[in-house]
């Protein structure tokens, strides 16, 4: 076999040997599982999610998942715990620990401590026989045949079913508390989720000069509107009131048709009775209506009253698509 197939052999074997752990999962999810989701669901309490080694990295992963999702969520390294931050934990906070064999000796020192303070744990573990899975309230197993390392020593499998069982806490909890998109967002505000959701159009056209002119003003002074403000475009106004709209492309068509355009007025070039979006609307509503129209820039009213512009390179700086 040569090295390129040797590679290829060598994924394809670690990535089924995971899917079968986690396929094997499935028994997994069992009345344990439903108690321990409704005594977190229940808790007045955080979840506090704890490991040591490659399991502790899983613990954060799994902490931030919950975090995200709607339930407070804090990691604790096993090994920092028995070394000050033991502290973290209150009273009504449930434990969550993970450990693929449940015998390591920070868990065995740490548990002792728990129970004295009274606070519920619940073990993600790999060896039910453990001293984890005995003392533990509710025990999740993910025992797995076999990691994915060939040599079945490098968690691999192991971490991924520990992943997978976090994850499926975390979503049934979801589910549970009928955690919608919205709420998703509010916990997510500098994500493209979260602008969607909730940036509004003042929050962008605030920032932007605002390009006006009055309709019998001269092409030569409306050019240098759009130049000066650097929006490509201006309004049009006519006793404080929006009447249309220039942009870059009103003005080559304009020059096109009209080489000599000294005469021509602003009235005579402009959109009449533009396109606009109200400030307090989302600014995604103010990017499906660009695309509707095939336009690149919005007049912003509020209250009727023409207060600046937003442009479609506003909107995508944010990361908005």
């Amino acid at each position: 076999m040569n090295t390129k197939n040797k590679i290829k052999k060598s994924a394809q074997t670690a990535i089924e040997n995971e899917f079968l752990a986690i396929k094997d999962l499935l028994s997994s999810i069992d009345d344990d599982f439903v108690n321990s989701v409704e005594m977190i669901y229940h808790s007045p309490g955080r979840v506090i999610v704890t490991g040591i080694g490659k399991s502790a990295i899983i613990a954060q992963k799994i902490a931030a998942t919950l975090n995200s999702t709607g339930t407070s969520s804090v990691f604790m390294h096993a090994a920092d715990a028995i070394h000050g931050d033991l502290g973290i934990i209150r009273k009504d906070d449930i434990v969550i620990m993970l450990s693929k064999s449940g015998e390591t000796p920070e868990i065995k020192v740490l548990i002792p401590l728990l129970k004295a303070r009274k606070n519920k744990l619940i073990a993600i573990v790999g060896n039910t026989s453990s001293y984890l899975a005995k003392q533990a309230d509710i025990v999740l197993d993910v025992t797995v045949d076999k990691e994915a390392c060939p040599n079945n020593l490098a968690p691999t499998s192991s971490t991924t079913a520990q992943m997978v069982m976090g994850d499926a806490l975390a979503i049934s909890l979801l589910e549970l508390r009928g955690f919608t998109a919205q709420d998703f967002a509010k916990f997510h505000p500098g994500g493209a989720l979260g602008k969607r959701m909730f940036l509004r159009v003042s929050d962008l056209s605030v920032n932007n000069e605002v390009p006006r002119v009055d309709k019998n003003e001269s092409m030569n002074n409306v050019i240098l509107e759009i130049s000066s403000k650097r929006l490509g475009a201006t309004a049009v106004m006519d006793n404080g009131r929006l009447v249309g709209i220039i942009t870059d492309g009103d003005l080559r068509r304009m020059i096109q048709k009209n080489p000599d355009f000294s005469g021509l007025t602003a009235a005579e070039t402009m959109t009449a009775n533009p396109r606009f979006i109200d400030y307090d609307a989302l600014v995604v509503d103010a990017l499906n209506l660009m695309r509707e129209n095939n336009i690149t820039q919005l007049p912003v009213l509020k209250d009727n009253i023409y207060i600046g512009i937003i442009h479609l390179h506003d909107i995508l700086h944010e990361g908005i698509f």
